[in-house]
């Protein structure tokens, strides 16, 4: 600088003050003043001091599988609360009787519905059987028919062969009638002949005469026989059509018979099943009025009261905590923290009522924590506009204490990367989220 302008004045002194000079003159003021330089100093050295980043969450005490979670056990019909069985706190296996509830509905209020519909069911099997021998009679009904027809066909057939054979007779008898028509007007002629020459007499003549009358009388007679013999035959074809068409009719009937009997027997085996299907419904129904405990645990609360109250199907009558359960601890993370945690991660829990001393940047000095495990972890964001995390008991470490109770406060912290303490509160006043940190897995060279 120049020096040129007038606004540059000298430094002044503390010393022309007469407090500074006075606070010198003190020996407490040195002392002091080392104090705070001494303060500093260790300050500053802190700041460098390693500091382990964590996510925390709190949440509650759970358990691991869905099934072995407080449930309410619902009334599966309608009814009316009768008798109770249990109270709060008591203890029941799997398939205790809870609650008796009592019918309301008109449909099922019959004592005796059960046993009427099994006689209902019973009837409409005896119909199903008469049925089935109905429709065995008919088929026997239908195979004597077939086995009448055929021996009526044949019947008819062997006339047909007889009239065949009796036409062929009376063909054979006609062409011998006519050679004999023939023998006999050659002999009266021959007759005629030897008369007129003298030779025979006349008695002779008339006797070849009357033989040729007789012979012409019994073509006459043959030819009616062989016109006879060929309407047989017609009658017997007619009688093969007459049979068939009067056969057809009776299987025709006899099958309508048995295609109607067939058809009220499936009928009836479909009201069977129906039946057979309202008697085991009426049979469970039955059940469902004593309300059973679906696994062994305890009474919690009864959300029903009173005898008389009637209950909807679906309410819930009482809630149960199963006995046997495995436990876990639910947690809720903030968003900006979700991409930082994996499941099979190693988190730090601890547990309200039980004493802690906890260093969320230095975990190993911290007393009372327990070991866990990052089981599940939701992908949709709860109401509370978190995300929630399922956190098991890590076996590696110390089994967490057996007096817990389910719903019990939690809080959980997840141990990141390790950093300088400036680090870590330049993170903060800035608003950064933590190092992303993964547990890096030793290759088999390495752990040699």
């Amino acid at each position: 600088m120049l020096n040129i302008s007038n606004n540059n004045k000298p430094k002044q002194s503390l010393a022309q003050f007469k407090s500074v000079r006075t606070l010198e003159s003190k020996v407490h003021y040195k002392i002091l003043n080392k104090i705070i330089v001494g303060i500093s100093i260790l300050g500053i050295a802190m700041l460098f001091l390693p500091w382990t980043q964590n996510i925390s969450g709190s949440g509650a005490v759970t358990t691991l599988k869905p099934n072995q979670r407080p449930q309410s056990i619902q009334s599966v019909i309608s009814g009316r609360i009768e008798k109770w069985y249990v109270q709060e706190g008591d203890f029941v296996q799997k398939g205790d009787t809870i609650l008796f509830i009592s019918e309301i509905k008109e449909d099922y209020m019959d004592p005796n519905l059960v046993q009427n519909t099994k006689n209902q069911v019973d009837a409409k099997k005896s119909a199903v059987n008469s049925y089935e021998s109905k429709v065995e009679s008919l088929e026997n009904q239908l195979k004597a028919i077939e086995a009448e027809k055929n021996l009526k066909l044949e019947q008819a057939y062997n006339k047909i062969k007889q009239a065949h054979l009796k036409i062929k007779s009376d063909s054979i008898d006609l062409v011998a009638a006519h050679t004999q028509l023939k023998i006999a007007t050659t002999q009266f002629n021959r007759a005629i002949k030897l008369n007129s020459e003298g030779l025979k007499p006349l008695t002779d003549v008339e006797e070849k005469k009357l033989k040729l009358q007789e012979t012409e009388a019994k073509i006459i007679n043959q030819e009616n026989k062989l016109l006879t013999s060929k309407n047989d035959l017609i009658n017997a074809k007619v009688e093969i059509n007459r049979i068939k068409a009067e056969y057809a009719e009776k299987v025709s009937k006899s099958q309508s018979d048995k295609f109607t009997a067939l058809s009220s027997q499936y009928d009836t085996k479909a009201q069977v099943r129906k039946l057979e299907n309202q008697y085991a419904n009426y049979s469970i129904r039955n059940d469902m009025y004593y309300i059973k405990a679906a696994q062994s645990g305890y009474i919690n609360r009864a959300l029903q009261s009173g005898i008389g109250e009637t209950v909807k199907e679906g309410t819930a009558i009482v809630t149960i905590m199963p006995a046997a359960y495995e436990i876990a601890v639910e947690t809720y993370v903030d968003p900006i923290d979700l991409p930082l945690i994996h499941r099979g991660e190693k988190v730090r829990v601890w547990f309200d009522g039980w004493p802690t001393i906890v260093f969320t940047g230095w975990p190993d000095i911290s007393y009372g924590t327990f070991g866990g495990t990052i089981v599940a972890i939701e992908n949709f964001i709860s109401p509370n506009g978190k995300y929630r995390v399922l956190i098991a008991p890590d076996k590696e470490e110390a089994k967490w204490p057996k007096e817990l109770s389910i719903g019990s406060g939690a809080q959980t912290l997840a141990l990141l990367d390790t950093v300088p303490i400036w680090f870590e509160i330049w993170r903060i006043l800035n608003g950064f989220p933590p190092n992303y940190y993964k547990q890096e897995t030793l290759t088999t060279k390495e752990k040699k």
